[in-house]
């Protein structure tokens, strides 16, 4: 369990890194703005383990990003109040099955992790 915190702060510093570092002046407190910018970034990336963003596997759907609401994505423009309860029941249906096909991703993973290491 500790690799896997070990890896997980690793990444938060290898985005953290190139955003604060200030040639003279390393230790700036700009490490607290950029971090949200960074973790979200890690939140909405996609697992090479499992296929699927940490985002998703919370939430049941894909985050929608700033940039979608400033140039109106075709799924904001297709958003419909009236459809969105029943939307909502077929993404828990989507991530009950997300949540499977993860569990079989992550396994075949981890096998060919250890197969690769014991070669």
């Amino acid at each position: 369990m500790n690799e896997q915190v070990e890896r997980a702060n690793s990444m938060v510093l290898q985005g953290l890194k190139p955003r604060i570092f200030i040639r003279f002046n390393k230790f700036s407190r700009q490490w607290v703005v950029e971090l949200l910018m960074v973790l979200w970034s890690l939140r909405t990336t996609s697992s090479q383990a499992i296929g699927y963003t940490p985002f998703f596997m919370v939430y049941g759907s894909k985050a929608i990003l700033l940039t979608n609401l400033d140039y109106g994505a075709p799924r904001i423009r297709a958003y419909d109040e009236q459809g969105a309860e029943a939307s909502l029941k077929d993404a828990m249906d989507q991530l009950d099955e997300a949540h499977d096909i993860t569990l079989l991703r992550s396994a075949k993973y981890q096998q060919a992790l250890h197969w690769y290491h014991n070669r």
